[in-house]
């Protein structure tokens, strides 16, 4: 038997997730409250706590990691925004819908199916308050001027008009969102589905380093003080939490560092990475006051903090290495797009006073798709078959029981549409190039093999391809991945 298959049997024999059984055995006591901070585009080499040669300080973070647990093998399900986003709040593989590639914008229609439950309408039927505070990227239902139109646009959308499908409608109780990425028009916030101030303004291009589209703008949106208003927002709606009694779900979503890079005038010149170091920064404090919220209305002790990022750094436009030294994806290959790691090999902390051991490190792989059935285990509650499907819980890694893997392999997904798969120390990528803006298919030399495969054990910079040299590894990986997309899931039927 090979490698690969050994691993396979050894994951079988041990359990990917966890059982309700053991569930019953390791769960808390009582429900604890559960604060999801998603950066955008924040790097792996960006955090100086996974990376001590890293040009800028995020002591935030790192204090969150001191406290808990420091994940060195999490990815991304996709290396761009929007499929990320889908996996995070359904547990599910974005490829499986109808988002082969790329992401959405801001006028594009929802991609989360009507009837699919997420972590937030899970956790809202099991009593949970529930929030959504920051970037969306998901599709709105924005209703329209002339319900004839086919599609909305500048044009068409009625912004007077509440949206007919956003965070509420897939189990939010509360929402203050921007529509897509912080470059992408329409500029508007929006509180519980309503717009709240109609963009009356149209705003141009702007190049970089600040960088964002032109287009529709509410008249007091600034591109340099969205962060500071989806913190707000976010600590404000914390500061309600004690009064309210239940358990809550916040899953706050950054605007941060992803372009336009406009970090406020106190964080400017702090890091020695020019303005994207001094924007990653500023996403630091954000995470250092949404731990002072908690602690300040005293939830830390029963709430699961995870800090992480939707993908890798968009390094490449920047030139950070040869300008600062700075590598914002570590020693990894590639940049956000790509299926090479720098597209999908992410920061990952968590901190849960009392649960998680304190200034621990785990090496296992994980995926941001397992946030579902994690907050499942969690609650001791099962998940139906036809939710959740490529979540694996890490519950059991959480609490300290890091000598087995959570999951068997892991699907990756790049912006062109590209598939790798991970599994044990073997990653096989689906095409010759790294499957994003690093190295586009039609530059890749014509002799260079047609897929790759990489020890990332031995190899983490995905230097060597042993792809003509271990046609077996290859077969058994495709087998694995070919399974998955026609299976429906990855994650075992429940």
């Amino acid at each position: 038997m090979t490698r690969v298959g050994s691993l396979v049997v050894v994951l079988a024999m041990l359990g990917w997730t966890i059982a309700p059984a053991d569930a019953a055995q390791t769960a808390p006591g009582r429900q604890p409250n559960i604060v999801y901070i998603l950066a955008d585009d924040l790097g792996y080499g960006d955090v100086s706590c996974f990376n001590d040669q890293s040009k800028i300080h995020t002591p935030n973070i790192d204090a969150l990691a001191r406290a808990g647990m420091r994940f060195t093998d999490a990815h991304s399900n996709s290396a761009v925004c929007t499929p990320t986003r889908y996996g995070i709040l359904t547990g599910r593989y974005c490829w499986r819908t109808t988002l082969k590639s790329g992401v959405l914008n801001g006028y594009s229609k929802p991609l989360i199916e009507p009837h699919r439950i997420t972590v937030a309408s899970f956790l809202h039927e099991r009593g949970y308050a529930t929030a959504c505070v920051g970037k969306w990227h998901l599709g709105l239902g924005w209703q329209l001027k002339d319900e004839t139109s086919a599609n909305a646009s500048p044009q068409t959308v009625d912004f007077s008009r509440p949206v007919t499908v956003g965070p509420r409608t897939f189990g939010f109780d509360y929402s203050f969102i921007i529509p897509a990425s912080l470059d992408m028009p329409p500029y508007v916030y929006l509180e519980d589905g309503q717009v709240a101030e109609l963009p009356t303004r149209t705003i141009p291009d702007s190049p970089r380093p600040a960088y964002w589209r032109g287009g529709l703008a509410a008249p007091h949106f600034q591109h340099q003080t969205c962060l500071l208003e989806l913190t707000r927002h976010a600590v404000a709606w914390l500061d309600h939490r004690q009064q309210d009694g239940r358990p809550f779900f916040l899953y706050l979503a950054l605007s941060s560092p992803h372009t336009p890079h406009m970090p406020r005038p106190q964080f400017q010149g702090t890091s020695g990475a020019g303005n994207y170091g001094d924007f990653v920064i500023e996403t630091d404090w954000t995470v250092g006051q949404i731990a002072d919220a908690l602690s300040r209305n005293h939830l830390d002790d029963n709430t699961l903090l995870i800090m992480t990022s939707d993908n890798g750094a968009h390094s490449e436009p920047l030139h950070l290495e040869q300008l600062y030294g700075h590598r914002a994806n570590y020693i990894f290959r590639g940049q956000k797009s790509d299926a090479w790691d720098g597209g999908h090999h992410i920061p990952f902390v968590a901190r849960w006073p009392g649960h998680v051991p304190a200034n621990t490190v785990c090496d296992q792989t994980i995926c941001l798709t397992d946030l579902f059935a994690t907050c499942a285990a969690i609650l001791q509650r099962d998940l139906p078959n036809d939710a959740a499907e490529d979540s694996f819980s890490i519950l059991p890694l959480l609490l300290g029981h890091i000598d087995r893997p959570a999951r068997p392999a892991v699907v990756l997904h790049s912006n062109d549409g590209k598939f790798a798969l991970k599994q044990g120390p073997w990653k096989l990528i689906l095409c010759r190039g790294s499957g994003g803006w690093t190295l586009p298919e039609n530059k890749v030399p014509a002799d260079a093999p047609p897929a790759q495969l990489y020890n990332m054990q031995d190899d983490p910079s995905e230097t060597t391809n042993l792809y003509a040299q271990r046609p077996q590894i290859v077969a058994e990986l495709q087998a694995t991945l070919d399974r998955y997309r026609q299976e429906g899931r990855s994650a075992p039927g429940r």
